[in-house]
């Protein structure tokens, strides 16, 4: 799962940029939640579902470096995990996609496993629980209560039809449905055979719900300092003004150092972009608009263009 924060708008003097660093915290129902696999002799089985659940942000983060943002802050929370973003200004379809980005890959990792099966019988006892993890961590992400995946996929569909604040409403409604469901369920294991992780599960939504933790994506920046001091390869690539920066931030590539020629229409020489220069611009663009209007002079036509 992902945390989506909505940045607030308004013009404010541009802060010096400071080295951002990837952290990790972890929430003590996860704590509480480990606990009560260790007491229970299935710590193995704990572990093997964190370790899933990371690869699953992975999916997360990925994806939203694609659209220009950056994994900040990982969340270890019960039955799960949450990378957390802002993602102001990607439109509800890219966000549905980067919703639906963690199922995916645990989809993904669980037919590989079977697809190892079939090659390598004798590996199934030691991948057996991951298999079945990566399948039931993908299933039940796609759930549609907030702040699983299907919840957030629910949440922008329905923001898209009838607006975010119908969607905000449908989606507590959603959670909490779900979570009292869940609740009821573990009432009912009490007399039969208690399951404490549906009683973690429910707590899990409900906490997820409520949370309004400022962790988020940050938008890419480029430090170079490093690399340049070992030598980076240049990497060329030619690119209409109309192209979106969207378009031309998918060929940035960790280890190269991009540079971009820009043509118009015609194929005339427009100017050519570093991969700094093209970062600065990456700061403030709307990543859906062409080149164009952040190139300043004829092609932009907009004040303030960037050369």
């Amino acid at each position: 799962m992902f945390e989506r924060i909505r940045a607030k708008t308004g013009q404010k003097k541009p802060k010096k940029a400071k080295k951002e660093r990837f952290t990790v915290s972890v929430h003590p129902l996860f704590v509480l939640f480990g606990v009560y696999f260790f007491l229970r002799g299935e710590l193995f089985l704990f572990l093997t579902f964190t370790v899933v659940a990371i690869i699953h942000e992975c999916g997360h983060a990925f994806y939203a470096a694609r659209i220009g943002c950056r994994l900040e802050t990982l969340r270890l929370l019960p039955c799960g995990a949450v990378v957390s973003g802002d993602i102001e200004g990607i439109s509800l379809s890219d966000e549905i996609k980067l919703a639906l980005a963690g199922p995916a890959v645990n989809a993904a990792c669980a037919v590989l496993f079977v697809a190892l099966w079939w090659l390598f019988p004798d590996t199934y006892p030691y991948t057996d629980t991951a298999a079945y993890a990566s399948a039931g961590l993908a299933a039940v992400n796609l759930l549609p209560a907030y702040p699983l995946d299907g919840g957030r996929a629910v949440y922008c569909i329905a923001a898209k039809r009838r607006g975010e604040p119908f969607a905000r409403k449908l989606a507590l409604v959603i959670s909490f449905s779900a979570a009292a469901a869940l609740l009821a369920l573990f009432v009912y294991s009490c007399f039969v055979r208690v399951n404490f992780t549906v009683l973690f599960f429910a707590a899990f939504i409900v906490f997820g719900a409520l949370d309004k933790k400022n962790s988020r994506y940050r938008r890419i920046r480029c430090d170079y300092s490093a690399d340049m001091k070992r030598g980076m390869e240049i990497k060329k690539i030619a690119l209409s003004a109309d192209c979106t920066v969207k378009k031309a931030l998918s060929f940035l590539e960790r280890g190269k150092y991009l540079e971009i020629t820009v043509f118009d229409a015609a194929g005339g020489f427009v100017c050519e972009l570093s991969e700094a220069e093209f970062c600065a611009i990456l700061e403030r663009a709307d990543i859906y608009s062409p080149l164009a209007a952040y190139l300043g002079g004829e092609e932009g036509g907009t004040e303030g263009g960037f050369l």
